[in-house]
């Protein structure tokens, strides 16, 4: 079963939905789940070097207050899945493009779903600038890569017309917002749903594909 997990590396629902699918993933007992993260970037207008974060809530927001009162919210949701979140430690609002570059190229490699894990407590838990390539490669040895080949990676262009052009093909698919859970590119999980939510669609996946495997035409 293929899951693609639509998904952008400042997106708190993201972080919470990660937490939420994950244990529902334990609680099904499936060992047949393959997970895939495809980039999104809610703020594909950001420039390059991120901004700092007063001006973005500004932007999106209106100020800090009502982003204050909507933090709050996430924070609670968060605690329950065991995520501190830390948004005063947040001092930019980074361009996601590395940060879904790094991700990109740690799927071979193995470590996708631990660079994900490390990528969100850093920006999350910990404040640090995920748009900046010390950031990302402290994340990336924490997820078990190695230092000097993650530097030269991020130190070239590699991998962003892919991770733009996949941001691009999500939008045409008609993904709006994430996180998206996409099981076996025929259901649709959105938004950080409660576990019962993710099992309902492996039942019905499972049960799809299991009469695929019966029919006629697959004899």
């Amino acid at each position: 079963m293929l899951i693609d997990i639509v998904s952008d590396t400042i997106c708190p629902w993201c972080y919470i939905g990660k937490k939420r699918f994950e244990r529902a993933v334990a609680e099904s007992g499936r060992d047949d789940i393959m997970v895939a993260w495809r980039p999104f970037q809610l703020n594909p207008d950001m420039p390059p070097a991120g901004m700092g974060r007063d001006a973005y809530l500004r932007l999106k927001f209106g100020g800090s207050d009502r982003a204050r009162n909507i933090y709050r919210t996430i924070a609670e949701n968060g605690r329950e899945e065991g995520i501190d979140f830390q948004f005063d430690r947040i001092a930019r609002t980074p361009n996601t493009v590395r940060s879904h570059r790094l991700i990109h190229w740690s799927g071979p490699l193995g470590f996708q779903d631990q660079v994900v894990d490390s990528l969100f407590k850093a920006y999350f838990e910990e404040g640090r600038d995920i748009g900046d390539n010390e950031a990302l490669i402290d994340a990336a040895v924490r997820a078990g890569l190695d230092r000097r080949d993650t530097r030269a990676f991020l130190e070239s262009d590699e991998l962003a017309p892919e991770v733009v052009a996949a941001d691009g093909h999500a939008r045409r698919m008609g993904i709006a917002g994430v996180p998206c859970f996409v099981v076996d590119r025929k259901y649709a999980v959105s938004g950080a749903q409660p576990t019962e939510a993710f099992l309902e669609v492996f039942n019905l996946a499972a049960r799809d594909a299991a009469q695929a495997a019966t029919s006629p035409a697959a004899e």
